[in-house]
C-alpha cells in the first residue's frame, strides 16, 4: 500500500517537465483548430462578402470547430485530473504519452476535413470519429500502464479505477457513433450526440470494475 501513497524518488525521471510539454502541445492543437476558419474570413473579405454571407456558409465547420474545441478540452482535463498525482515518468511513460499527443495534434486536420467535406463522406466520418475514439484509447492505455507501476504516482486504485470507467465508456461511445454515422443515412455527425448518454455508461462500468476483486 505504501507504493499507492508514496511514488520511489529512484523511479523514471521527475514529471514536471513531462507534464509542462504536454500541456504546450494541447494548447496548440487547440489553437489550430482555428485555422481553417480564419484562411476563409480571410477569403471571404478579400472577395467583398458580408459577416452574414460568411456565418451561412461556414455553419458546418464552425459547429466543428465548437465541438472539437470542447472534446480536446475534455480529453486534456481528463489527463490533467490524472496526472496530477504522478511525480514520475519512465521512457516507456513518455513514449505512450507521445502518442497520445500525436492524436490530439492529429484532430485539428481531421477537423478541417469532416467541416469541408461532404456530410455522406464516410472516409472523412471515420477519420473524425475514430480519432476521437483513438485519443481515449491512448488515455486508456497511459492509464493502465500507471495502473501496473503504483511507483510513479500516488493516484488511488480506486481513482484509477473510476478513470477507467471514463477512458472506457468514451471508447465505446465513439465507436458508437461511428457506426451509427456510417451505416445509419443521413445521421451524419450528429451521431456524437450518443455521448450524452457517458455519465451513465460510466456509473456502470464504475461498479463493474470497482466489483473485481
Amino acid at each position: 500500500m505504501a507504493a499507492e501513497s508514496e511514488p520511489r524518488t529512484g523511479t523514471g525521471y521527475p514529471a514536471e517537465r513531462t507534464k509542462a510539454f504536454v500541456d504546450a502541445v494541447v494548447a496548440i492543437a487547440l489553437t489550430l483548430l482555428i485555422l481553417p476558419l480564419m484562411e476563409s474570413v480571410s477569403g471571404a473579405a478579400a472577395a467583398g462578402d458580408g459577416a452574414l454571407g460568411w456565418l451561412a456558409e461556414h455553419g458546418g465547420p464552425l459547429l466543428n470547430f465548437g465541438l472539437s474545441f470542447v472534446l480536446i478540452a475534455m480529453f486534456w482535463m481528463i489527463h490533467h485530473r490524472l496526472f496530477a498525482g504522478v511525480a514520475r515518468v519512465t521512457p516507456i511513460l513518455m513514449w505512450l504519452l507521445v502518442a497520445w499527443m500525436l492524436t490530439i495534434v492529429w484532430l485539428p486536420v481531421a477537423t478541417a476535413i469532416a467541416g469541408r467535406m461532404n456530410d455522406d463522406d464516410a472516409v472523412a466520418k471515420t477519420l473524425y470519429i475514430g480519432s476521437l475514439a483513438l485519443t481515449a484509447l491512448m488515455s486508456l492505455v497511459v492509464r493502465v500502464y500507471l495502473r501496473a507501476h503504483p511507483a510513479l504516482h500516488t493516484v488511488s486504485r480506486r481513482e484509477l479505477l473510476t478513470g477507467v470507467a471514463v477512458d472506457v465508456s468514451l471508447v465505446l461511445l465513439f465507436g458508437v457513433a461511428l457506426a451509427a454515422a456510417l451505416l445509419i443515412p443521413g445521421i451524419g455527425y450528429y451521431a456524437l450526440f450518443v455521448m450524452a448518454l457517458s455519465g451513465v455508461v460510466q456509473k456502470a462500468l464504475g461498479k463493474m470494475l470497482r466489483a473485481d476483486p
